[in-house]
């Protein structure tokens, strides 16, 4: 038996309301270029928008102009979508609060994850979306997912509860040892002073 091995998220198909008021939030609220358009070639009632969230891969939304949103929650049962996480800047999760309040949209206020900071608030839709901002930078070569590993092995050794910066830190030295040659004997940390 082998594996189908997963290289990365193609793209996400939510299913939205109508063209306009998907444009409006996914490119004049949270800035994804609205890259592509054609039929939903499954189902000719509806339109099939595509976003891009800023990485190359694409957000797409299914839309019918007869549809109209409706933000009670979606729904969470067991096998349904909890939320999207989207990634940010440090500056622009700085201002996430101030630009949500701007516009009316209620939203979680910041919330400290550890390892990153998140806010919460829901589409048109109901659904939820986080803004979500690591608190690193991986070493050159690496991925986020390549410290996050690392830290969390870390924090089960010392027997911590969850991921913290001080993890993070010596998840990222780690790396940075395994990754990169030096022609020190010993690279052991030493006082300067």
């Amino acid at each position: 038996m082998r594996k189908l091995q997963a290289q990365g998220i193609h793209h996400i198909t939510l299913t939205g309301a109508d063209r306009q008021t998907s444009i409006d939030f996914w490119e004049g609220l949270l800035g994804m270029p609205f890259v592509f358009e054609q039929p939903n070639l499954d189902n000719p009632d509806e339109g099939h928008l595509y976003f891009d969230p800023g990485d190359g891969r694409l957000i797409t939304v299914f839309t019918n102009e007869t549809r109209k949103p409706d933000p009670k929650r979606t729904p969470t049962d067991p096998g349904c979508v909890h939320h999207l996480a989207i990634n940010v800047s440090k500056a622009t999760f700085s201002q996430a609060v101030a630009r949500l309040d701007e516009r009316g949209i209620g939203h979680s206020g910041a919330k400290d994850r550890g390892f990153m900071d998140s806010i919460y608030f829901t589409d048109p839709m109901g659904f939820l979306i986080e803004l979500a901002s690591y608190r690193f930078e991986p070493p050159f070569g690496c991925s986020h997912a390549d410290v996050m590993i690392e830290a969390h092995r870390i924090r089960v050794e010392r027997g911590d509860y969850n991921i913290a910066e001080e993890h993070l830190a010596d998840a990222i030295e780690l790396l940075v040892e395994r990754r990169q040659a030096t022609l020190s004997a010993d690279r052991g940390p030493k006082n300067p002073y």
